[in-house]
């Protein structure tokens, strides 16, 4: 994979934006049907049961990606016929071209990144067909194919953020980072319930996986955007599709179970189960980062942020989940372990936030970085 010659912008402004907004629009779409089409299946497994390949939930799934890839190829092909003509390729349209296969094809790494997420889950959603086939019902979410399944998708999302931080410098390039992010930052709630495999003593794991994972894209959020308002902005467009999904993941469960004639288990809470697990106190994280960033930017300050808000999340979490689902906190030994083990690993994504989005400002145009 190497670079190709990619020049000054060739069409005028508005042209080019409103090719750059419709691309990176459907492929946002597209990350939404997904995060839409889990949170739906994962509640459906809850208060009805094990599913086949063929559910609603899961073609929400199947169209995300679809959407996403054809979309992401497109632009690819797109990017490849102007090259051979010899014309100068947009850098705002998804970032510079990079060859691939020997440049065969000319792919803006954004989308690059997005439609090899999609290609994946096209292969992994064949195998999930299969699966199906050899063992019919599938009643939990950690099977090999699903496993494949989920990290195609996220892999998808990643390319979704790097096509919109590209054009940060446009209105919606801004606002389509944030809520990329976003969508990135509810779709890594499900990730985290694979850390619930790892003995790690008193420490719950999956708690301080959630803090990591969203205190990253928390600071990601305010890097890349690189105003006040940017870690901010993520957290309340997650709070949104949290308040959104609040409702319609038990909705749409009992409706379409209604639909094909099934019946709800008898244990039905109405605890929108994904939603549930996305932090609210990530707005308080926000808060504290924009405070924060007020002393400067850096690594240092990053990862102070950072361990800010692992402690805030390891600490709030275990009380969001005894208020939804009417339980006890954990014993006081677990909590403070959790929150010394949130408070490190906050630092970490703090550090990391900083770097990926010092990388995701690299992919904007030179001039645009220059006016940064």
């Amino acid at each position: 994979m190497d670079l190709t010659a990619s020049g000054a912008i060739s069409v005028p402004a508005t042209k080019s934006g409103a090719r750059g907004l419709a691309a990176a629009s459907f492929v946002l779409a597209g990350t939404l049907l997904s995060l839409t089409g889990l949170t739906w299946d994962i509640q459906w497994h809850d208060d009805v049961g094990p599913d086949t390949f063929f559910t609603l939930p899961h073609l929400f799934l199947y169209s995300g990606s679809a959407v996403a890839g054809i979309a992401s190829l497109i632009v690819v092909l797109r990017t490849t016929a102007a090259t051979r003509k010899g014309k100068q390729v947009d850098p705002m349209v998804g970032g510079r071209a990079v060859g691939v296969f020997g440049r065969t094809f000319a792919a803006p790494v954004g989308y690059l990144v997005s439609g090899t997420g999609a290609a994946m889950f096209l292969l992994y959603g064949l195998w999930d067909q299969w699966w199906h086939s050899l063992y019919g019902f599938d009643a939990v979410i950690s099977s090999p194919p699903h496993i494949g399944l989920l990290l195609s998708i996220t892999v998808t999302m990643v390319g979704a953020v790097m096509v919109f931080a590209v054009a940060r410098g446009e209105r919606w390039g801004k606002f389509g980072t944030i809520g990329s992010l976003a969508v990135l930052t509810g779709f890594s709630m499900v990730t985290v319930i694979g850390l619930s495999e790892i003995d790690a003593g008193i420490v719950n794991t999956v708690v301080v996986g959630t803090a990591f994972f969203s205190v990253l894209t928390v600071i990601m959020g305010a890097e890349v955007i690189g105003r006040p308002g940017g870690a901010l902005g993520v957290a309340l467009s997650l709070a949104a599709i949290q308040a959104v999904f609040w409702w319609f993941s038990p909705w749409a469960a009992e409706t379409y179970a209604s639909m094909v004639g099934l019946p709800l288990r008898d244990n039905v809470d109405n605890v929108p189960d994904m939603p549930a697990m996305m932090p609210m106190s990530l707005i308080l994280v926000a808060v504290a980062v924009e405070l924060v960033r007020r002393f400067g930017t850096g690594r240092a300050l990053a990862a102070l942020g950072g361990t800010i808000g692992g402690l805030i999340v390891t600490g709030l979490q275990p009380v969001q989940r005894a208020w939804i689902y009417g339980a006890h906190l954990p014993p006081a030994s677990s909590m403070i372990a959790t929150i010394v083990a949130g408070g490190v690993f906050g630092a970490l994504s703090g550090f990391l936030g900083w770097r990926f989005g010092v990388m995701l400002r690299q992919l904007a145009p030179a001039k645009e970085n220059s006016d940064a």
